[in-house]
């Protein structure tokens, strides 16, 4: 493991990253960071966890329904999945996310939406599950 410098944005953002994520999400990601992506992770974390979802206009259920349209509508599909699993910590709740996702099927299109909501759907069954103890 490479260690990233510590300022004071960067703890900032590392408190907010693992406030939205979990600490077992952070923790693989930064297990596996190498010379090659230490860099990139100091930058994630200090300018979009630690500047951007840091601001105080918007609540961090706020931020977790507008990242994750924005993140349907460019098609990244698992940084959708992985923000559908971190409503268990935002408050963002599966009706957000429905009503979301209707913004990017008329403003980004159908088939981002519909492709998105496949795999919302899918990440809020794999999520009810493991709580209730399903394989």
């Amino acid at each position: 493991m490479v260690e990233a410098p510590k300022s004071e944005r960067y703890e900032t953002g590392m408190a907010v990253r693992r406030s939205v994520l979990g600490n077992a999400h952070v923790d693989r990601a930064t297990a596996d960071m190498t010379p090659f992506d230490a860099g990139f992770q100091q930058f994630i974390t200090e300018t979009a966890w630690g500047s951007l979802w840091s601001r105080p206009h918007f609540t961090k259920r706020e931020r977790s329904i507008v990242t994750i349209a924005l993140l349907a509508a460019l098609g990244q599909d698992d940084e959708v999945a992985m923000h559908v699993r971190a409503t268990r910590n935002t408050g963002a709740t599966e009706d957000d996310i429905a009503e979301a996702l209707m913004h990017v099927a008329v403003y980004a299109g159908v088939p981002a939406a519909n492709h998105a909501i496949k795999i919302a759907k899918a990440t809020f069954r794999q999520l009810r599950e493991a709580k209730e103890g399903t394989p």
